[in-house]
């Protein structure tokens, strides 16, 4: 079960749910692999909505490996994604967004 305290998200993958997580080495891996800058930069083409689908499948990766998933880009790609490819783009947003927020716990400072 995903825990988006620990900055977790889930995916189904071939009918099983997988939890993601963009630790510290995976965003370091996300960096060198899109060669995009930055990860904000990254970030942002998620926000504007100039993302590729390799975009897409490196954060689902990179993230899968984070979560503690030996998964690599060719076979991720070979899986059937739930909810296609709008439900494996929604996850990645969805795992950047988490990675870069603090999630409400419903207290105020």
């Amino acid at each position: 079960m995903p825990n988006p305290f620990r900055g977790e998200v889930g995916i189904v993958l071939d009918g099983r749910e997988r939890v993601m997580r963009l630790t510290l080495a995976a965003l370091c891996e996300l960096e060198e692999r899109l060669d995009c800058g930055s990860i904000l930069a990254l970030v942002e083409r998620f926000e504007t909505g100039q993302i590729r689908a390799r975009d897409v499948v490196s954060v689902i990766a990179a993230g899968l490996r984070g979560g503690g998933e030996a998964v690599d880009e060719d076979a991720l790609a070979g899986m059937e994604i739930g909810g296609g490819p709008v439900g494996a783009v929604r996850a990645a947003a969805e795992l950047l967004r988490v990675t870069f927020s603090v999630p409400d716990d419903g207290r105020r400072g």
